[in-house]
């Protein structure tokens, strides 16, 4: 593996292949990661009952401790299931507001979190699911069939970046409106269950849900790293793009398919964690301060938003816990209003 460096930029070159990597991000990125590791010692040590950061490596590192159950049973679990959610969420969001060319562009925005959160509460609600034991494989379905859906309408001779974020929002209201109807209309037990699982949570989840989410995130390793490269063509308006003689109908297919499958997955993992896919890939872009939005960055950052938001959600009314999914609307509400009156006095 050789590098050369440019100006504010390393090119890594491994064989045939070569990436074009900037200094800023990975210095973000090492930062994010140092955060990222200081919020999860916080959260394994912090609880109904505080363990020593001490006795916290060494029940990670698997020696015989006697906080072994609380933190090694107990907090690890959801930890590790949110530290996964969190990474599919931001580069879902990453993925997809490059395609779309528009940071208020999410899967929750445009109708793949809605798809996911309309099966899971109508199988259950009906009672064709017995419990949300198997919210994940009904989440993933739906996210998918609803995503697919936005795609093929904004599709008319190429991708529309408008058409695709207004068609998706479109989408999202429709599926709202009929996962209220089955909340109403279906078994009132039942819906009380699919209500919990709405809120998007990461209590009661273990290594079943992390797993799984785990495989999904590594075999889309490949993927991301060619989208990580074909960020820079798509970077360019339509006609020079295809001037160069650049598929760009392949690029956006691909890159928003990996981005309705990983938001579709964390959705199944953990239930809607509404804005963490939005928020993550633009706290990303303004740290790095590059001309793309930096998918590592992007993925590290939505990984710290999830877990220092199950932290607070955790401690904020102790002993009561909130959902995770509480915490991050309470703050990406706001955020998004804020993004709406920028995009508005900037003429966009």
């Amino acid at each position: 593996m050789t590098s050369v460096s440019l100006r504010g930029y390393t090119v890594v070159r491994a064989g045939r292949a070569s990436f074009l990597l900037q200094r800023r991000s990975a210095f973000v990125a090492l930062g994010l990661v140092t955060a990222l590791a200081g919020t999860v010692i916080a959260s394994l040590c912090l609880g109904e009952s505080t363990v020593s950061p001490v006795d916290v490596v060494e029940v990670v590192l698997g020696k015989p401790n006697p906080n072994g159950l609380v933190v090694g049973e107990f907090r690890l679990p959801r930890i590790v299931v949110g530290l996964l959610v969190g990474t599919a969420l931001g580069l879902a969001g990453a993925l997809v507001q490059t395609v779309a060319r528009n940071p208020l562009a999410s899967p929750d925005v445009v109708g793949v979190t809605w798809g996911a959160t309309a099966t899971v509460v109508g199988l259950v609600a009906y009672g064709v699911v017995g419990s949300t034991g198997q919210a994940p494989y009904a989440a993933v379905l739906g996210g998918l069939a609803a995503g697919v859906l936005v795609y093929a309408l904004a599709w008319r001779r190429g991708l529309h970046a408008q058409r695709f974020v207004l068609i998706g929002i479109g989408i999202s209201v429709a599926l709202s409106s009929l996962t209220s109807v089955f909340l109403t209309k279906g078994d009132g037990f039942q819906a009380q269950a699919a209500k919990v699982w709405m809120t998007g949570s990461l209590n009661g989840a273990g290594y079943d849900q992390a797993g799984w989410l785990a495989w999904v995130l590594l075999a889309a390793v490949p993927v991301a790293l060619w989208a990580a490269r074909a960020q820079r063509s798509i970077s360019f308006d339509d006609a020079t793009a295809v001037g160069l003689g650049l598929r760009l109908d392949r690029i956006r297919l691909g890159m928003a398919l990996l981005g309705i499958v990983l938001a579709s997955c964390a959705a199944g993992a953990a239930g809607p964690v509404d804005f963490v896919a939005l928020m993550a890939p633009q706290i990303a872009l303004r740290l790095a301060r590059s001309a793309q939005v930096p998918l590592l960055c992007s993925a590290l950052t939505g990984a710290l938003v999830v877990v220092l938001a199950d932290l607070i959600a955790r401690r904020l009314l102790a002993p009561t816990e909130l959902p995770v999914g509480v915490v991050t609307g309470m703050v990406g509400a706001p955020y998004l209003m804020w993004l709406l009156v920028r995009s508005r006095r900037g003429g966009a």
